[in-house]
């Protein structure tokens, strides 16, 4: 069972995944160049002029600019929503300041004359816009004209901070329904109170079913909660012949939308292409959509509520043993494929699951009596005497090895038993091989 602690972590990194799109666009980069007239008329661009940057509207400076050997300059990201005055200086030319330069801007052209090159202080620029009013500083030029062209595409990129603003607002919406829903849905699970709880993850899972930063923790919650519930129908169906079938199909389709839920989840990260910050939680959330999902085809499976599923559960049992790290559990999920195989009656892939765990488990009792019955049931249905020897050597192995309170000693006695008396087959040593590394 899934503890509280799990779902602690869940919640939190739901919220950071999800924080981290509140801060997009609130900032914006600006443009321009730098040029010189001189006094012959000609413009030549200035290289490495000196551009400082002031806040209008309170005191505060940004970090400065450059210009490249064009005259070009670029400021990644100035802030959304306020004024800014630039002050340009340079050898060889007369500082000069330009005011109301907002976020966003681009394509702007700062013309400049020949001066002596002084650098203004803070105090200087803000006594200038002071001085003129917050437009120039006296006897200097008005702020720089934007061509059609570039306020054709600054309108664009407004256009563009307002999708995106009316996008985040609807993120901070969606996070405060997924963060009241993962709370809920947690203490609804605790309490045991799966219906409430699977009712609050989908809540949760529906307020954004796209984000693979939330949308996969939410969908493992609501499918553990279903699978718990289905095992609990099931073991009420044990007990409660009157009601046994109707128990049975709720376990049946609950198990079967806990698959659903935990594949969805998988879909959903494999769609997805995580910076390398945020691989390790995408990665910790297909684990557990992997185990789960692999559990709830052994339960349906070993219970009998849904037999059908060997080819789904093959499919999941392959992949979750290939991200599983820890080679105990790896070995268990192997033996786990193994049984659920031949439960279901399909042998072949039951022979191929129980071989891979003798590989590196080659005295593993439960492993020979799964493949031993496997060889047996293929061997005697295609009257196959190879694979019913194969078979007799390894379920008398294990008859003489295995504690006599084994769940599968009385099923194997009964196959070498016929083995022996009807087919005439006598057993042979295994020959196992070396065991293999993981």
């Amino acid at each position: 069972m899934l503890s509280k602690k799990y779902f602690v972590f869940l919640t939190a990194v739901a919220l950071f995944l999800t924080g981290s799109f509140a801060a997009f666009a609130q900032t914006a980069p600006v443009r321009g160049k730098v040029e010189l007239k001189k006094a012959d008329g000609t413009v030549v661009p200035v290289m490495n002029a000196v551009i400082d940057v002031y806040r209008m509207d309170a005191k505060g400076k940004l970090p400065s600019g450059k210009t490249d050997k064009k005259g070009s300059f670029a400021f990644a990201g100035l802030p959304l929503g306020q004024v800014f005055a630039m002050s340009i200086s340079a050898p060889g030319i007369r500082a000069d300041i330009f005011p109301n330069v907002k976020a966003g801007a681009d394509g702007l052209t700062f013309t400049v004359s020949e001066g002596d090159g002084k650098i203004l202080t803070e105090d200087e620029v803000r006594a200038a816009l002071a001085g003129s009013g917050t437009t120039t500083t006296a006897g200097q030029q008005a702020p720089p004209q934007e061509s059609e062209e570039a306020k054709k595409a600054k309108a664009e990129y407004e256009k563009q901070v307002a999708e995106v603003t009316a996008k985040n607002k609807k993120i901070e919406g969606a996070t405060a329904i997924i963060t009241a829903a993962l709370k809920d849905g947690t203490t609804a699970f605790e309490a045991k109170n799966y219906d409430l709880a699977i009712a609050k993850f989908d809540e949760g899972f529906n307020a954004d079913p796209d984000y693979a930063g939330t949308a996969p923790v939410l969908l493992n919650n609501k499918a553990l909660a279903l699978r718990l519930r289905g095992f609990d129908a099931y073991k009420q169906s044990t007990t409660d012949a009157a009601n046994k079938a109707s128990l049975m199909e709720k376990a049946k389709n609950d198990f079967s939308a806990s698959a659903d839920a935990s594949q969805k989840a998988l879909d959903i990260l494999k769609a997805a292409a995580p910076d390398a910050a945020l691989q390790k939680s995408y990665d910790a959330n297909k684990y557990n959509a992997l185990a789960n999902l692999t559990e709830n085809y052994r339960l349906m499976i070993l219970t009998k509520a849904d037999q059908t599923k060997t080819k789904e559960a093959n499919i999941a049992f392959v992949e979750y043993i290939a991200a599983e790290p820890d080679a105990a559990k790896k070995s268990k999920a192997q033996l786990q494929l193994g049984d659920i195989m031949r439960e279901a009656g399909d042998s072949e892939n039951a022979i191929t699951a129980y071989r891979k765990v003798l590989e590196t488990t080659p005295d593993s009792a439960d492993a020979m009596a799964g493949l031993g019955l496997s060889l047996f049931n293929v061997g005697v249905s295609t009257d196959n005497k190879t694979q019913m020897q194969e078979g007799l050597n390894f379920m008398q192995k294990f008859a003489d090895t295995a504690p006599a309170t084994h769940p599968l000693k009385a099923s194997v006695k009964d196959a070498v038993d016929y083995l022996k008396n009807e087919e005439k087959l006598t057993p042979q040593k295994v020959v196992t091989p070396g065991k293999k590394r993981t």
